[in-house]
């Protein structure tokens, strides 16, 4: 892989199969709104805006619409973009504190929630972007606290407590290890892909339940040279990618 100059390009780094991870979540999109939450997530959404989802709606978390390089593009008030949540047409991409083989998510606390070991955010809008529009995960550490047998509180709702929810899907989980779906009969958790550098044995040792695995586990789509391009001169000069990830 070289630059248009013909010099060699570094490799990619686990951050940046990350980010391609996440950018992936929009392919296809269509005109929907993305609402990624963390720096690999939002370099994900803008890098797909750039290449293959031209028509996605990026906002500024705030009240406007924005071009991948920030610039103002339109207005959002408040019962749009409401109206965007509920209605199918938003697809976030949130943190989990815990997340199960059903893709219950919890943010809200670990132990009983009546006496719990440790409050975190609270459940905030997880309940609503899970029952009214796609919601997919980033997590940037791979571990059997997080992938859990049992969420201690379902925030993010899975499939199994879903009830046929119009708008409910889950269409990825993205980690430092590799990409997660739920494309199996009982909808629990499969290992779509695995990051160039992890093994099976990895991601088992980190998940505190069974996944499911197919027979041939591809690995992680490589960024093209002109992703690596947009990612490392355009999107992310400073590599503010790398401190949520790491080598």
């Amino acid at each position: 892989m070289t630059e248009g100059t013909g010099t060699p390009l570094l490799p990619p780094t686990r951050a940046e199969y990350c980010v391609i991870a996440c950018a992936e979540a929009w392919r296809d999109a269509g005109e929907i709104l993305a609402s990624p939450m963390g720096v690999i997530p939002s370099l994900g959404a803008r890098l797909a805006r750039l290449t293959f989802a031209p028509d996605l709606l990026l906002t500024d978390g705030e009240a406007m619409l924005v071009r991948p390089d920030g610039t103002v593009e339109g207005w959002l008030p408040y019962r749009q973009h409401l109206a965007l949540v509920t209605g199918g047409r938003r697809h976030v991409m949130m943190g989990a504190s815990q997340i199960d083989r059903f893709g219950n998510q919890n943010i809200s606390c670990i132990g009983d929630w009546e006496r719990p070991k440790r409050q975190l955010l609270g459940v905030r809008g997880a309940p609503v972007n899970t029952l009214n529009n796609p919601t997919s995960y980033w997590i940037p550490r791979h571990s059997r606290r997080v992938f859990v047998e049992k969420v201690d509180m379902v925030c993010g709702v899975g499939h199994d407590h879903a009830g046929g929810a119009r708008y409910h899907r889950i269409p990825r989980v993205v980690s430092d290890l590799g990409v997660f779906d739920f494309a199996t009969p009982d909808r629990t958790m499969r290992l779509a892909s695995l990051h160039p550098g992890v093994t099976l044995e990895q991601v088992g040792e980190a998940t505190a339940f069974a996944l499911t695995v197919p027979d041939a586990v591809p690995p992680t789509r490589e960024p093209t040279a002109e992703e690596l391009r947009l990612i490392r001169e355009v999107l992310d000069p400073q590599s503010t990618r790398a401190g949520e990830v790491g080598t």
